[in-house]
């Protein structure tokens, strides 16, 4: 699973978050409120959809499941200018990311996540960078199948 580097231009995002741990996880919920919403957003940038996270430190060396961070439920947009009520709002900024592609259902994204930490970033040049992660669901996104594709964009940084 080789990423390819990329270097983003700040990405307007215009949705629902909430804090969480992965021992407490409210994604489904997260995900069950903005889907039934996400119509009401009228500038977006195309149709994908984003899953970010923001975390309080980027090391992940001391994460455990009861860590907490912010999870979004999101879109891209042109910009803020028609926010729904109940809705927020966040720039991911200009930077340098690892884009990896998880195939398979959302249980077996801890053994992408895994490769990436353990395998992956020990023997590349990079680093986690403060920035947030995100994963964009596109076309070939399918919710609980086998055969779905996302991309898991990894903020990085050279060692």
């Amino acid at each position: 699973m080789k990423p390819k580097i990329e270097t983003i231009p700040e990405i307007k995002l215009i949705g629902m978050s909430c804090s969480m741990s992965l021992a407490n996880n409210k994604t489904p919920k997260l995900w069950g409120r903005f889907m039934p919403r996400k119509n009401e957003i009228k500038n977006n940038i195309g149709v994908d959809l984003y899953a970010m996270q923001i975390y309080l430190s980027y090391s992940f060396k001391d994460f455990t499941p009861e860590t907490i961070f912010e999870q979004w439920a999101s879109v891209a947009v042109t910009d803020f200018n028609a926010v729904p009520a109940g809705m927020e709002t966040y720039v991911v900024p200009v930077g340098l990311y690892a884009v990896f592609i998880h195939k398979g259902l959302p249980s077996d994204f801890p053994k992408t996540m895994e490769y990436i930490v353990k395998t992956w970033f020990p023997k590349s040049k990079y680093t986690w960078d403060n920035r947030p992660h995100f994963q964009v669901m596109g076309e070939k996104y399918k919710n609980n199948n086998p055969a779905s594709e996302e991309e898991v964009w990894v903020a990085i940084k050279l060692k």
